[in-house]
């Protein structure tokens, strides 16, 4: 049965090559119509989409499957009308690859540049979530990239419903239906096969739960793409404006909390330990349980919790938030440095200069200054959507969208030059 299966991602894998090579050389145009026939297909084949999501999710009743997770799994009327014009969008966005960039002479007469080029295949393995489905799809489609779709196996229904409408794009545009296929089996083989495929799959995405991404991450031989965990902070500098502090604060914490960009450690200088209380009792009234070190429950003394050694390496996902006080930026920066998880990390301040010491200084995919770390996201980056955030340093880093989906080719154009 693993063979059939090896043997079955190995064939999926073949066709989304040659897929690939159709992409590389589509007009933009072409890649946009197939976009928009995708919404269309999926607007038709609506109640369908919706029937195969309830399948899921009774059966997801049936087998125990807990809140949040079905909450995840469900995909609403309202969503899709949200996948519907986010492929919309993604149609609109510029075209992400042939572009030609720092084009100069050499000395030797020859002329240099680099030109953007999509990847080739994309393996997305994903929990859940049936949106990602259409989501991934288009911005790897857009980018020229043929993508291989791996959900989770409480979403097989939906997804292979959203697979058809997605075939019925790319047919309906002429381009290839193998450029975006969903694997149809639930067999967890099939996610190493992908994963060791390199000669068919060029990039991993993996989107789900810290034990995916871990097994993802240790076993894959192609290369991956993605985070581990999201433990964001934020600072309160001694020279911070107390208003702007509280309000980044709290929309940091309680805007949502099971998101990767939502701060789960703050950490507040001394000297602004007054305007800890307040805070604390804002969070509180918000239903957020907060932990304190002991200086920062002395100065607030509402914080009945206390915070210790596993707190600040903790990625909660939950209204829980851990508060640390600081002696100053140099603190602070230590403090990330040695528990962070190099995602995203906020500082505020009034002082320019110690605001561009945390900017430069700080390794972590995003660093802001006066701006709740709920910003980290692609499409408030102006990137019109994400297929993921990479906390990596390599190809990409931070909120990935269409650009972080291709690669790029020298190009050198002569006039007959030889090297001499």
């Amino acid at each position: 049965m693993t063979m059939d299966i090896r043997a079955a991602i190995t064939e999926m894998g073949r066709s989304a090559r040659a897929a690939a090579r159709v992409l590389a050389s589509s007009s933009v145009e072409r890649r946009n119509e197939a976009l928009l026939q995708i919404r269309a297909a999926i607007a038709a084949d609506r109640d369908a989409i919706l029937a195969a999501n309830e399948r899921d999710l009774e059966q997801g009743r049936e087998s125990g499957l807990e809140a949040a997770l079905l909450d995840r799994l469900a995909l609403t009327p309202a969503q899709l009308d949200v996948l519907e014009e986010g492929l919309s969008q993604v149609a609109a966005l510029p075209d992400p690859i042939g572009a030609v960039s720092d084009m100069r002479k050499m000395p030797s007469g020859i002329d240099v540049g680099t030109m953007r080029v999509p990847l080739g295949v994309i393996g997305m393995i994903y929990e859940s979530r049936p949106n990602v489905t259409i989501e991934a799809a288009s911005l790897c489609l857009k980018a020229g990239n043929a993508v291989i779709l791996r959900g989770g196996s409480e979403a097989i229904h939906c997804n292979k419903r959203l697979g058809d409408s997605l075939a019925a794009g790319l047919s309906a545009a002429g381009l290839p239906v193998e450029a975006a296929q969903v694997v149809p089996m639930v067999d967890r083989a099939a996610v190493g096969a992908l994963l060791t495929m390199p000669a068919y799959i060029d990039m991993v995405v993996p989107r789900g739960g810290k034990g995916l991404i871990e097994r993802v991450a240790a076993d894959s031989k192609v290369p991956v793409l993605a985070h581990l965990d999201g433990i964001c902070h934020v600072y309160i500098d001694t020279d911070a404006d107390r208003e702007k502090a509280h309000r980044i604060a709290f929309n940091a914490k309680t805007q949502r909390y099971g998101t990767c960009n939502t701060m789960e450690t703050l950490l507040v200088a001394r000297a602004q330990a007054d305007m800890l209380p307040g805070l604390v009792t804002a969070l509180q009234s918000e239903g957020v349980e907060v932990r304190g070190c002991e200086a920062s429950r002395q100065a607030a003394p509402d914080i009945t919790v206390d915070a210790i050694e596993a707190d600040w390496s903790t990625e909660y996902l939950a209204p829980i938030l851990s508060v640390k006080m600081v002696d100053d930026v140099d603190d602070a920066m230590f403090h990330i440095a040695r528990y962070g998880s190099n995602h995203t990390e906020s500082i505020v301040t009034e002082n320019a200069i110690t605001a561009e010491r945390f900017l430069r200084q700080v390794d972590s995919g995003s660093v802001m200054h006066n701006a709740s770390t709920r910003f980290a996201d692609g499409f408030e980056y102006g990137l019109g959507a994400e297929i993921g955030i990479s906390t990596g340093k390599l190809h990409a880093r931070g909120p990935v969208g269409l650009e972080g989906l291709t690669s790029r080719k020298y190009i050198v154009k002569g006039d007959g030059h030889i090297r001499q």
